[in-house]
């Protein structure tokens, strides 16, 4: 069993299942349907791709469903909480509102004065939230042209995780803006992160009692909300390899054990249990950058992307060499199940 520390040294590719007809560009974002295993991704190659995914025993089949075009670089990606619509916002500064299971056309059902980074449905009050460069969060209700609300931020949006009634906005400088979402249009907290650089992600704890945040600089904090608990609050070092440092680019729950899964630019995703602070498994590396993964909803499948992730700019970008992928691992109980703390006796 490992501590928390530094990422494995490997170089043996995981034993994933290859979705079929990758995007043709980086990957930006992933996330599952709440319903069913249909997978979604978005790409700088302006397309919103869905795969119905199945699944007998070990073997996976990955077929192509459907797909969309925005004008520009599509960032981010979200389901509707009944499985039959997904969002899609980005470069071209708006969200698109895809009504997939129905065959449906898209349309723009939101818009910002700069691109669009991260956006969340929240079904508790049927409204859809957008988080821009522009600095500003916006709420929207789908039938209506304008937002039901507009919030100013500090800086420029960079991620969303929401857990109702939690959440948690994250934006350049490292500010962490908590939103109660019983009384979304006033801010109940903000916080400066416990890492000392760059904020890439955030996700909300399944007990809404607090967060993680993941940075550039290879480290995690784990955040609670309650100032009872500030005792628990804690930052480790992951994404490492010797003098390397590499960022963390997702932080995903596992909807049923609650313990997690970071994903970074070493090529490296590996899974851990916050509160007994550990790492659960540490997969071997990939030979590209993992920018976005996702669990699906009974958290059989974790899917990761592999391809270039920007962090070395545009200058160090070649399509025509770098081969975007979406893997899906199918993780061991072993490998997600949390564990007893350390010392720790009896039932967990």
């Amino acid at each position: 069993m490992s501590t928390f520390g530094a990422t494995t040294n490997t170089t043996n590719p995981n034993k994933s299942h290859e979705v079929s007809q990758p995007p043709g560009d980086s990957i930006s974002s992933l996330c599952f349907s709440p319903k069913a295993n249909f997978l979604v991704a978005t790409s700088w190659d302006n397309q919103v791709r869905c795969w119905e995914i199945s699944r007998n025993g070990n073997v996976i089949n990955t077929t192509p469903k459907a797909s969309i075009s925005h004008e520009q670089p599509v960032l981010c990606s979200a389901w509707k909480d009944d499985g039959t619509t997904v969002f899609s916002g980005g470069c071209d500064k708006q969200v698109k509102m895809w009504p997939l299971l129905s065959g449906g056309q898209p349309m723009t059902v939101a818009m910002h004065d700069a691109p669009i980074k991260d956006l969340a449905w929240i079904p508790e009050l049927n409204l859809l939230a957008t988080g821009s460069w522009d600095k500003t969060l916006k709420y929207w209700d789908t039938r209506q042209s304008n937002p039901v609300h507009t919030q100013q931020l500090p800086d420029r949006c960079y991620a969303i995780s929401v857990k109702h009634p939690l959440m948690v906005v994250a934006t350049a400088d490292r500010n962490l803006i908590v939103f109660n979402l019983q009384n979304p249009q006033t801010e109940y907290k903000r916080i400066a992160s416990p890492l000392k650089y760059q904020t890439r992600c955030v996700a909300a704890f399944q007990d809404q009692q607090g967060f993680l945040v993941g940075s550039i600089e290879g480290r995690v904090g784990v955040h609670h909300l309650d100032d009872g608990q500030q005792n628990k609050n804690f930052t480790f070092k992951c994404h490492r390899e010797n003098n390397d440092i590499y960022s963390v680019n997702s932080l995903n729950f596992h909807p049923v054990y609650h313990t997690f899964a970071t994903a970074g630019s070493d090529g490296a995703y590996n899974f851990w249990d916050k509160d007994s602070k550990q790492r659960l498994k540490a997969m071997a590396r990939c030979n590209q950058p993992i920018p976005c993964s996702a669990f699906n909803s009974d958290g059989s499948i974790y899917a990761y992307a592999v391809c270039y992730d920007w962090s070395k700019g545009a200058e160090n970008h070649n399509p025509t060499t770098a081969k975007s992928n979406i893997f899906l691992h199918l993780p061991q109980e072993t490998e997600v199940k949390g564990k007893p703390k350390a010392g720790a006796t009896g039932r967990k």
